[in-house]
């Protein structure tokens, strides 16, 4: 599932909302950090659909083989994500 991005930035908010109010962190400029994360946020979801993106290459690659062959193309997709994001250390 995929966020929007009053999602993610609600969600950066309410990350540091959570850290001050359990006194895990003090903060003097909220905003700005509620922005960074935002950021980190938003470049993590872009990663990963390179990621997707360079993996649909592949695949098309290799389409006449995975019908030969009868290999389930959803199956193949996270085996070869989840490899490439392995060896690139991009969590998913």
């Amino acid at each position: 599932m995929r966020l929007n991005k009053n999602q993610v930035e609600h969600m950066a908010f309410i990350i540091i909302k959570n850290l001050v109010k359990e006194g895990k962190v003090i903060l003097e400029d909220r905003g700005r950090i509620v922005e960074s994360i935002n950021s980190l946020i938003t470049d993590d979801f872009q990663k990963e659909d390179q990621l997707d993106q360079e993996v649909r290459e592949i695949l098309s690659k290799h389409m006449e083989k995975i019908r030969k062959e009868n290999i389930e193309y959803q199956t193949m997709f996270r085996m070869i994500k989840t490899k490439l994001a392995k060896e690139r250390s991009i969590v998913l």
